[in-house]
């Protein structure tokens, strides 16, 4: 009851961006929202045309289901329903529901008078979506270089990218995300385990805080980031593996056309080696 009796304190009017008191109220412990109705909108929507497209298929397998992007010769135009047009109407829904999303955070960031950091930070995951479906396939001229909506579908997706470049992990923009996809895990890892080890005391033991946790790391490796800076590090390494994820497509075909271990011959060139 004491965290339900807490809640109601921001369940306040205001801070809508959109639609004022319309749809200003509460479901249960959720909050709706103007962009609370568009995300249902959107993600039901596109879930029905996801089901239509799996019905059209040969396989109703959820491994095995792929709703497939245009073929090539369509370019950037709109394409038949069943030869990429529900790939085309489904991007368009998954987008309206993640940004809806993203607009309802921040509406709710504004109730709890706090930063939008929560919306800023699901931006950049939108933004690396978007530009696998939308601004890579824009610069290459034809919707079919987006990826197809499926499991193993995406997958060789993935892995046909990867051959066209010869090598992809020579990509310089995929090796800076890849190193901060693994250090993000890495830092809450640790992070992570200090927390429990210190509210998990031994039988006997008192409860530790967050002293304990700053003087062990003080003690093992000399320094502590601290309570608050192990979040904003979480945070900043988390976006930075988001960022050059998307950098590393969209550099790969607009900008770079060749084997990427064929770009690193600079370093083969460099006036020292002489």
């Amino acid at each position: 009851m004491a965290l339900l009796t807490f809640e109601r304190k921001y369940r306040v009017r205001g801070g809508t961006l959109l639609g004022g008191d319309l749809f200003d109220f509460w479901f249960g412990p959720f909050y709706v929202g103007f962009f609370g109705v568009t995300t249902i909108f959107f993600a039901a929507i596109g879930t029905g045309l996801i089901l239509w497209g799996a019905a059209l298929g040969p396989t109703w397998n959820p491994w095995l289901i792929n709703i497939a992007p245009p073929d090539l010769k369509y370019g950037l135009g709109l394409a038949p329903l069943k030869e990429g047009g529900l790939w085309q109407l489904i991007t368009v829904c998954a987008i309206g529901a993640f940004v809806s999303w993203a607009l309802r955070q921040a509406e709710i960031a504004r109730k709890l008078g706090m930063g939008l950091h929560v919306p800023a930070a699901y931006g950049v995951a939108i933004f690396a979506y978007v530009t696998l479906v939308v601004i890579r396939p824009l610069l290459l001229g034809a919707w079919g270089h987006g990826f197809p909506y499926g499991i193993f579908s995406h997958l060789d997706w993935v892995s046909n990218v990867g051959y066209q470049y010869l090598h992809f992990h020579y990509n310089p923009a995929h090796m800076l995300a890849v190193s901060f996809f693994f250090t993000t895990t890495f830092a809450l890892s640790l992070h992570g385990s200090a927390i429990l080890s210190a509210a998990n005391p031994k039988k006997g033991e008192r409860l530790k805080g967050a002293e304990h946790e700053n003087t062990f790391f003080r003690d093992h490796i000399g320094y502590s980031i601290g309570v608050l800076g192990i979040h904003r590090l979480g945070l900043f390494l988390a976006l930075s593996a988001g960022f050059w994820s998307a950098v590393c497509i969209v550099i790969s075909g607009p900008f770079w056309t060749r084997g990427w271990p064929e770009w690193w011959n600079w370093w083969l060139d460099l006036p020292i080696w002489r």
